[in-house]
């Protein structure tokens, strides 16, 4: 299914050029990433906090991580 277009009119807002983003193109959040690929306009909205909720459901790992310590010199041996 394409994604709708909508004719939007441009405006200033003191020294910067402006449009209104119409309802069924929100963005989630009050922040957004700018971009210029040739002459298309790419707004992205800035995902905070996301990552921490990944995590949060995640099930904890059961196996023991291995000792990558293990074959290093002790401290004192290692030259740099």
């Amino acid at each position: 299914m394409a994604t709708p277009e909508r004719h939007v009119r441009l405006f200033r807002n003191g020294r910067n050029q402006a449009l209104r983003i119409p309802r069924e193109f929100e963005l989630e959040g009050d922040e957004a990433i700018v971009r210029k690929e040739g002459g298309r306009l790419i707004v992205e909205p800035v995902r905070k906090g996301k990552l921490l909720e990944l995590l949060a459901g995640l099930d904890p790992i059961e196996e023991p991580f291995p000792d990558v310590d293990e074959d290093l010199p002790p401290l004192d041996d290692a030259s740099l």
